[in-house]
């Protein structure tokens, strides 16, 4: 469990009630990473959302081939900075982290159990609806994000 104050810090519960907040508090807890340290794998269950609170992640984009099971290439993409959401997967059905994150300087960050939150959603609407505008406009900054990259890598 963390504080309410905590997650008040960041715009992207801005929505949130004081009721809602205390109820993702209590599903949530602060870890810590060193450098190096993977945070989220590719390709397996999205079972945690993250706030980055200090440090900086890498994210990367892996990509696998069907015909050769030893083949596997690492794209980077960009970095996650404090403030930012990263595991949204975790509220997007199948529930499958798409992307592999790692430290790239010593990282602080809050960790919130994405069962417990769906479970949440489930019985509070406001909180599900709330959640899901905030999800879908991370995702449509990070696809902004990642198309200026392919512009400039032209």
């Amino acid at each position: 469990m963390i504080s309410p104050e905590l997650l008040r810090r960041f715009p992207f519960f801005n929505f949130m009630n004081d009721a809602q907040l205390k109820a993702v508090a209590m599903i949530a807890e602060e870890r810590e990473f060193k450098i190096g340290n993977t945070i989220i794998e590719a390709d397996t269950p999205a079972t945690s959302l993250y706030f980055l609170i200090d440090g900086s992640a890498a994210y990367y984009y892996i990509v696998k081939s069907e015909h050769d099971p030893y083949y596997k290439q690492e794209y980077y993409i960009s970095d996650f900075n404090p403030g930012e959401i990263f595991g949204i997967s975790a509220l997007i059905d199948p529930y499958t982290y798409t992307a592999a994150v790692r430290a790239e300087k010593p990282c602080k960050l809050i960790r919130i159990e994405a069962a417990a939150l769906r479970a949440l959603c489930e019985v509070d609407t406001k909180l599900s609806c709330g959640l899901m505008y905030a999800i879908a406009k991370a995702a449509m900054e990070r696809l902004q994000h990642t198309r200026v990259q392919l512009v400039a890598a032209k």
